[in-house]
């Protein structure tokens, strides 16, 4: 009886000192999480791969290439882009050596061409999307600064309330903005300065009108509700055509693909079949093919790409 008692107090004791430590381990990891984020510490990562792709994002080639993944909205890092490259090129070598049958030095060339052919077009596609981010993010910039204005704040003041509460990267461009004016510089230089890093069509017309409101002042309050509510109407009309010319877009991606699968497909069933792509009349079809598609992806993206 007595040893049934104090198995079972053990047991409890037991229990509640496992309770204890894992709530002490919770409380902790709230601390630390706690801690990191009023101190901006970052987590380490522990992996080698990963400490050395946070030692080549530490580089100046690696902060440069930053800037232009910031420039095409891509929000990852330098190292991870780069791996993922390599990720690719890696898989497209053993599919075409395992599965299509084309020789390994073979298959490494047409690896390495098509992810260079790829960061090429990536970045060729995407080298407006930052710029048109930042202008359908101006329709809630204007409404948010016309609240500001209406409610009695200055300018400033509603431009520092736009940099909190937008998200980036318009969060980023304003947050500049007020920086710079809280660091003694004109309010006219730090708008010029905002429209040198954003030259779009928006950007003037809203800088315009509140270098405008500056001089010679007005109702700046209905300007920007006038402005915020056309940015919407334009913002639809610009999605609108997005959906109607998706088709045609992605229609134009996947034409030269099929040629490409079918002519590894016909090598892995006939031997030697891509032999004859080495040979003079071969190469000259070859150069023919790839000119043609070019030129086809070139014009339908001439076509579907219609300015608003």
């Amino acid at each position: 009886m007595e040893a049934a008692i104090l198995f079972g107090l053990a047991t409890l004791l037991f229990i509640w000192g496992v309770y204890n430590y894992l709530g002490y381990r919770s409380d902790k990891k709230e601390i630390i999480k706690k801690q990191a984020k009023e101190f901006q510490e970052k987590e380490e990562r522990n992996s080698f791969i990963a400490k050395l792709g946070d030692r080549f994002d530490k580089t100046d080639f690696a902060d440069n290439f930053k800037q232009k993944l910031v420039k095409s909205n891509i929000s990852i890092l330098p190292s991870e882009f780069f791996a993922i490259l390599l990720f690719i090129a890696f898989t497209v070598t053993i599919m075409l050596f395992g599965f299509f049958s084309v020789p390994l030095i073979l298959s490494l060339i047409i690896a390495v061409v098509l992810c260079a052919g790829a960061y090429w077009i990536l970045f060729l596609i995407r080298k407006n999307k930052y710029i048109e981010k930042l202008n359908n993010q101006l329709s809630e910039v204007c409404r948010i600064l016309g609240n500001a204005t209406k409610s009695g704040m200055t300018i400033v003041q509603g431009l520092e309330i736009v940099a909190s509460e937008v998200s980036s990267p318009a969060k980023d461009e304003f947050k500049s903005l007020t920086q710079n004016m809280r660091l003694g510089v004109d309010f006219e230089r730090a708008l010029k300065d905002l429209e040198v890093r954003v030259p779009t069509r928006e950007y003037k017309l809203f800088i315009s009108a509140l270098l405008i409101q500056k001089r010679a002042g007005g109702n700046l309050t209905q300007v920007l509700y006038e402005m915020a509510h056309t940015l919407e109407e334009r913002k639809v009309l610009r999605q609108t055509i997005s959906t109607a010319t998706a088709e045609q877009r992605f229609v134009s991606y996947i034409l030269p693909a099929l040629p490409i699968f079918l002519l590894f497909m016909l090598n892995n069933i006939m031997d030697g079949f891509m032999e004859l792509l080495f040979t003079v009349p071969g190469a000259i079809l070859m150069i023919i093919f790839i000119i043609g598609m070019v030129i086809a992806l070139l014009l339908v993206r001439a076509v579907t790409n219609i300015k608003v």
